[in-house]
């Protein structure tokens, strides 16, 4: 550093967008997680729930699409899901070299509960926001990620 450089000053915590997100995301993951567990499923496996949760069977490829995750990432979580039970795989009869992926019998009975769960933590976020706070902050929040994921 030159002596005219003057040193990065750190935003606080607080006024960090990114990290107040981030904080948010974290905490609800860990209630998400708490609520989930006598169901047997994590915060994480959600995308992938309630994208079969129609009953319709789905490519892995499209499941990576909506849960907006790595392919690598995806792989894991299925692999996870399928030795818990969670779901099954069975061969595309339109393509052969594709798997289509959907719940397990069991894991479908389990929807309602789930989504009464999920349901429930959102619910608890609101109660410290009015309501238009919170339409607002959702639709802050879009924009956000509609931006930044326009950006990749």
């Amino acid at each position: 550093m030159n002596k005219d450089s003057k040193p990065y000053k750190w935003q606080s915590r607080e006024q960090s967008l990114g990290y107040m997100v981030n904080w948010a995301a974290r905490l609800f993951a860990r209630e998400m997680d708490d609520a989930l567990r006598p169901f047997g499923l994590t915060s994480g496996q959600l995308p992938v729930f309630f994208a079969l949760a129609d009953g319709k069977s789905q490519p892995q490829r499209e499941l990576v699409r909506l849960a907006a995750v790595e392919q690598s990432t995806m792989a894991k979580t299925l692999s996870r899901m399928e030795r818990d039970g969670l779901i099954q795989s069975s061969t595309d009869p339109n393509d052969r070299r594709s798997t289509l992926i959907s719940l397990t019998s069991s894991a479908a009975k389990k929807l309602p509960d789930i989504a009464a769960a999920v349901a429930s933590i959102n619910a608890k976020s609101h109660l410290y926001l009015s309501g238009e706070d919170s339409e607002l902050l959702l639709d802050l929040l879009r924009r956000v990620i509609n931006g930044l994921a326009n950006d990749e």
